[in-house]
């Protein structure tokens, strides 16, 4: 093998190992906002589950409510 395919190969390789090292940054990345975004999901259902509860609670004190056939 001439040296010209081995400086080729030789940087091929090297793009090869950077492009595998920013894969496993990306990888990380991902999984960590996958966590944050559930974590965000659950904070806010319980958030509405927290409106509801208060609304339902006051909507008895509500004085001039709409009729139900509005």
């Amino acid at each position: 093998m001439d040296s010209e395919t081995q400086e080729q190969f030789v940087a091929l390789e090297t793009k090869l190992a950077y492009m595998e090292d920013f894969v496993n940054q990306l990888q990380g990345v991902t999984v960590e906002h996958t966590k944050l975004i559930d974590s965000l999901r659950e904070e806010n259902r319980i958030l509405a589950q927290k409106v509801k509860d208060m609304s339902d609670m006051l909507e008895g004190d509500i004085p001039n409510r709409r009729p139900p056939h509005y």
